[in-house]
């Protein structure tokens, strides 16, 4: 370490305290901690210390009196600033944005209660360095619950802000809704519905995301917990014509949100634009009136056909080898899996000791047997007083299995605004919601249990938790290098879809799996174990010279190069 004096043309020269690291045949200079505000008489001791002549001992003269994890939290609110997040949720610095800004670091750093939260930014109890570099000073419970209400009444105005950003006449964007469980029994927007999370015994609410092509959360809304997902249609028309101004775009949405209703009532009427995809049921349909000939897919994976029911439309035929086999593996294993269930029926009613008796019993016991895998259609029962038997329906199980891997996607684009393939690949970016919701409900920032007993207080939260995954999703786009992903995400995704060349491939994403290490050398990391190898780095309270400071630990090369990658210097 040595004191640079850096001089400033209008003003008085910078005291910097650095450290000098090589980097190949470079020095690099990294600075540890402003002493500008230094008297001379400070300064000079502490260059004493650092040359080992001071009278004083090290030790005293120059001590560590406390260190916080400080890497991940300058990564985060780095790239928060760096994309101008705090502007996007007011453009006025308040406590309000402060704390609302630390409730969207710490989501991603540490997703916790809301109590759990306040004892991380207090200084005694602090888990990291983000309350002090916010300069947050003491915080109450209170104060986030008061700046969660400050940020809902600003939820129009941000989402303004981001659709502005993301989105704009003729562009894609990509709806899709999920559940999460509820803690408790006393909001009002707590339901019992269909739970996504196979939790049907716990209340639930509901939440629709809209993102933009890539994938960027741009919106989020909120419904009671029983709630359809068609029924959620109409708000988000509503959102993006009159709220955001959007004449002309094109809705995606998964077979069970955009259904026949949806489009002719919500869609058509805005004169907005649809890809969604037909359901099971629909597809056997077009192959039994002869409009969907199997034959199509022996040489080809997509093809167009047409159907006077869908009149005006586009039916693109698809096929996924990849998709197929899946579904042949897993139907397999569904069936093994109830017939052993059924056997265990079939021989309770043989058992020489109190066998299963009655029709109706064994009809119960036979229901419980087939659970919820929807494998009961594949079974030929026979049900009687004193005996049960089985048989596989080999004929209704090669009907489904002949549709294996097919989907029917249905828009009323036509071939000039869009082509079959690309509108293929349109829907496929479905997934990235998806992917959205499995980090917001479990793998990152856990949006889940919710404990919050208030509507408007639930609605904060999710809204929070979406905003996190906007800040998130700029992190892993800027270290995806570093990260377990595609360094070619389209082609990676039109390798899924079956519709490029073996040669067109990417390798990148195996080739990362496979040895561990990026081009240059450094180990893969998941998105969480980056943040922890940051949070190595650390924020250091410095006792030098008879004066307090604080100072940054020296970043490791592959610490050096995530910042690089994110644009930001580890010092905030």
């Amino acid at each position: 370490m040595y004191i640079d004096i850096v001089p400033n043309r209008n003003s008085p020269p910078a005291v910097l305290l650095r450290q000098a690291v090589r980097e190949g045949n470079k020095i690099r200079k990294i600075t540890l901690a402003n002493l500008s505000d230094w008297s001379e008489e400070q300064v000079a001791s502490l260059k004493l210390v650092l040359k080992g002549t001071s009278v004083v001992p090290v030790d005293e003269a120059f001590s560590i009196l406390r260190s916080l994890p400080h890497g991940h939290v300058a990564a985060a609110l780095g790239v928060l600033r760096r994309i101008g997040l705090e502007r996007i949720l007011d453009r006025t610095p308040s406590r309000e944005r402060d704390l609302v800004v630390a409730m969207i670091v710490a989501r991603i750093l540490e997703p916790a209660s809301k109590l759990a939260t306040v004892r991380g930014l207090e200084e005694e109890t602090a888990s990291s360095s983000l309350g002090a570099t916010l300069q947050l000073g003491a915080v109450r419970e209170e104060e986030l619950y008061q700046a969660m209400d400050w940020l809902l009444e600003r939820q129009d105005a941000i989402e303004k802000q981001l659709a502005r950003l993301h989105l704009e006449h003729g562009t894609v964007v990509f709806y899709d809704l999920t559940s999460t469980y509820f803690e408790g029994r006393h909001c009002p927007l707590a339901r019992y519905g269909h739970s996504r999370d196979e939790r049907p015994g716990n209340l639930q609410i509901v939440f629709g995301l809209l993102t933009d092509p890539e994938g960027r959360p741009v919106a989020v809304e909120v419904f009671e917990g029983n709630t359809g997902d068609p029924k959620t249609v109409a708000t988000q028309v509503e959102k993006l014509r009159r709220r955001f101004g959007l004449e002309r775009v094109i809705v995606v949405g998964d077979r069970g949100m955009l259904t026949s209703a949806r489009i002719e009532e919500d869609l058509r009427r805005s004169s907005l634009d649809w890809i969604t995809a037909l359901r099971s049921p629909q597809i056997r349909l077009l192959v039994d009136s002869g409009h969907l000939q199997l034959s199509l897919f022996d040489e080809q994976d997509l093809a167009e056909i047409s159907h006077p029911d869908y009149a005006g439309e586009r039916l693109i035929a698809c096929r996924n080898p990849l998709l197929a086999e899946e579904r042949a593996r897993k139907r397999q294993e569904l069936l093994a899996a109830c017939e052993k269930r059924l056997e265990a029926v079939r021989a309770a009613t043989q058992r020489k000791k109190r066998p299963l008796q009655g029709k109706e019993k064994i009809a119960l016991a036979v229901g419980r047997a087939m659970g919820r895998d929807r494998m009961s259609k594949h079974f030929i029962l026979s049900i009687e007083e004193d005996r049960f038997s089985y048989t596989r329906n080999q004929d209704g199980i090669a009907q489904e299995a002949a549709l294996d891997g097919i989907y029917v996607l249905r828009t009323g684009l036509t071939e000039e605004t869009l082509s079959a393939q690309e509108t293929v690949r349109q829907y496929k970016r479905l997934s990235r919601v998806e992917r959205a919701f499995r980090t917001l409900k479990s793998i990152d920032l856990k949006v889940r249990p919710i404990h919050h007993h208030l509507a408007d207080r639930v609605r904060a939260h999710i809204l929070l938790c979406m905003l996190a995954y906007y800040l998130e999703w700029h992190m892993r786009q800027a270290l995806r290098p570093l990260l377990f992903a595609d360094e070619e995400p389209e082609a990676g995704e039109a390798q899924r879809l079956s519709i490029v060349a073996p040669a067109q491939r990417s390798t990148a994403a195996l080739e990362k799996v496979h040895t561990k290490l990026t081009e240059d050398g450094f180990p893969v990391h998941s998105f969480h174990s980056l943040l922890q190898d940051l949070a190595t780095l650390t924020r250091n309270q410095v006792q030098a010279a008879g004066r307090s400071l604080q100072m940054i630990s020296a970043p490791t090369p592959l610490q050096r190069r995530a910042f690089d990658l994110l644009g930001i210097a580890p010092a905030l």
